[in-house]
């Protein structure tokens, strides 16, 4: 059977993705954009994926959007929970899959981090090179001037020295407030530590307490009449809400980590795997199937059958909590500040397993961000899972919709069950039938049949579709069957002809019948109905059209590939039975114990001992086999 051609894939492209975006949250998160080679060619960020997505799909677009759109043939999509992680992951997927179609964000700059140097006398600086230098790296941040804004903030709370090289004597920052001063005076260690320490603790969270504080101030510069200083104030609490967002898509410690979430339903689980390297975030998978027990327990087995399949281990691996350690969490856990390293659950049995097993760190987060990644793995799995039931069900409408569209442009009550026929001989030798059952427009393939055509000698159509349809619908009778509510033969006129007066004069049956005739390069073109047979005005970009297409090419392959299996076994016969002393026993016998024709011609005459068979006719087969070209 040939296979589709280009306009056909484009459709089927098309209406894959007009499902797809019918289906979109109203979410942010990142968009991966596909050729018909499954390549990504764009990647872009969206506060509301549904919006975004879809707007390039509908309306006017300038040249490079054209050029993009034409040759989108599908996409993916990521949820983040926020515009910022959705910003960062953009990033991220740009550097790791380089798409054709992006101009911004290939170049290796980073997101910038805010460092306390690791030196005598430390100092704060924004950096884009994170390093093991046992420096302390806090970030990343969204851009560089919300950096920069935090570490003023930091300069003017903390007073770490802020010069490169110390100078001779003081400066302007130690008469601000903002330096101790370490050029002039002998800064005790313990200073340094309960500064860093407070750093530390305000970039890993504790900002919020920093807020209070500044909230205070604003408000008593306010009554006192000092608006200046508390427009200072206020700006203040602005930069760090607008900075110290915590980003779950970026880690500053530069570990490689897989972080595994899921999602049940309907005996269906989906698996999200988050990809984490050198602390970033750059790929995904999703692995949807059934599964038969406890949830927790099978999700561990997927885990651990992932890694024997796939032997690069990460330096951690971070899982959900079992349900019931989720329980007694929420029953004996207090209520903490997040930080980025958060709390980590004791790992279950089979965390303690699988740990031991792959000699890999396995990590069940609490609290912080590293709860927040594994909640972001089990929201992604949830949408895909959500997104895979909508989907079917969507299928499902439709195909329903369309047999009863079918109905009405044949002016019957119902479409419901439809049985197609399809003959397949090659210059009339292995003649054969098939016939395959739709059902509310999906095929129910327990109900195909197969036919051997027994009465008709040569190639004629015709008489072999009258042979088939008498086969089929006397057994109908005699077993009490469902009877179709339309028959579909591959054909015109002659077949459709040849089907009514089967069924009608000689069964006594009236069942609608339609034919779909073919175009030269062997495509469905249009569809005839009645005897005689008229044109039915079908739309080709119609969904009762592509459903005849769907029922046409699926008899036609369950046809020619049962026409190749008899053709293929009456050639191995007509090779054994040429052979003087070989019956239809022998035959069987042979192919039953070497299997094929091609094990006998390989085999010695000693071979042919174990199937009872002398010297002298083993040298006959082997030769003649032998012989054939």
């Amino acid at each position: 059977m040939e296979g589709p051609t280009t306009d056909q894939v484009r459709a089927q492209a098309e209406e894959r993705i007009r499902s797809k975006l019918a289906l979109l949250p109203d979410q942010p998160g990142c968009y991966l954009m596909k050729n018909g080679d499954g390549t990504i060619i764009y990647v872009g960020k969206a506060k509301v994926l549904k919006n975004r997505v879809r707007s390039y799909f509908n309306g006017s677009h300038n040249g490079k959007t054209q050029r993009l759109v034409s040759e989108i043939r599908d996409f993916e999509y990521i949820v983040t929970s926020s515009n910022m992680e959705a910003l960062i992951l953009e990033c991220n997927l740009i550097k790791q899959h380089h798409p054709r179609y992006n101009v911004l964000l290939k170049d290796d700059k980073s997101f910038p981090y805010i460092k306390i140097t690791n030196e005598k006398h430390p100092k704060l600086e924004v950096t884009r090179r994170v390093i093991k230098d046992k420096g302390k790296y806090f970030g990343p941040y969204p851009n560089a001037f919300a950096a920069q804004q935090t570490k003023k903030l930091l300069d003017r709370l903390y007073p770490l020295r802020k010069c490169n090289t110390l100078p001779d004597k003081v400066c302007l920052y130690y008469h601000m407030g903002q330096c101790v001063a370490p050029c002039e005076f002998e800064v005790e260690q313990s200073t340094y530590d309960e500064m860093v320490q407070d750093i530390t603790r305000f970039l890993n969270g504790g900002q919020n307490e920093v807020k209070k504080q500044l909230q205070v101030k604003m408000e008593a510069a306010a009554e006192a009449l000092e608006f200046e200083r508390a427009k200072e104030y206020r700006d203040q609490i602005l930069a760090i809400e607008a900075i110290m967002e915590k980003q779950k898509i970026t880690m500053s410690d530069t570990l490689d980590r897989d972080i595994f979430g899921y999602a049940v339903e309907k005996g269906w689980m989906c698996v999200q795997i988050l990809y984490m390297r050198s602390g970033k975030m750059i790929e995904r998978h999703a692995t949807t199937f059934p599964y038969y027990g406890n949830a927790h327990d099978d999700f561990m087995t997927f885990v651990a059958q992932y890694y024997s399949d796939n032997p690069a281990l990460p330096k951690e691996i971070f899982l959900p909590q079992s349900p019931e350690q989720t329980v007694q969490e929420q029953e004996q856990q207090p209520e903490e500040a997040l930080t980025e390293q958060g709390q980590d659950a004791p790992a279950d049995e089979g965390g303690a397993l699988l740990q031991s097993w792959l000699n890999v760190k396995v990590v069940l987060p609490q609290r912080g961000r590293k709860r927040q990644v594994v909640e972001m793995a089990h929201q992604n799995a949830k949408v895909a899972l959500d997104e895979k039931f909508r989907l079917i069900e969507r299928d499902e409408e439709r195909s329903v919709k369309a047999a009863s569209g079918l109905a009405e442009y044949l002016h019957i009550p119902s479409a419901r069950r439809i049985e197609a026929f399809d003959n397949s001989n090659i210059q009339g030798t292995d003649p054969v039938s098939a016939m395959v059952v739709f059902i509310d427009g999906k095929p129910d393939k327990k109900e195909y049949r197969k036919y051997k055509v027994k009465t008709v000698q040569g190639p004629d159509d015709y008489e072999t579709m009258r042979e088939v349809i008498r086969r089929r619908y006397e057994r109908v009778l005699k077993e009490e069957l469902t009877l179709p509510d339309l028959i579909v033969v591959d054909g015109g006129k002659g077949q459709i002809s040849a089907a009514i007066d089967v069924l009608e004069n000689e069964l006594g049956l009236f069942v609608p019948v339609c034919g779909i005739v073919k175009d030269a390069r062997h495509k469905t073109a249009q569809l005839m109905t009645g005897d005689p047979a008229e044109i039915v005005p079908l739309p080709r970009d119609s969904q009762e059209f592509y459903l005849l297409q769907r029922i046409q090419d699926e008899v036609h392959r369950f046809a020619i590939t049962f026409h190749r299996e008899q053709r293929g076994k009456s050639m191995i016969a007509s090779k054994l039975d040429s052979i003087p002393g070989i019956g239809e026993k022998r035959r069987k016998l042979l192919l039953k114990h070497f299997g094929s024709i091609k094990k006998i011609k390989e085999a010695s005459v000693e071979d042919f001992k174990a199937v009872s068979i002398g010297e002298k006719l083993a040298s006959q087969i082997i030769t003649a086999l032998r012989d054939e070209p």
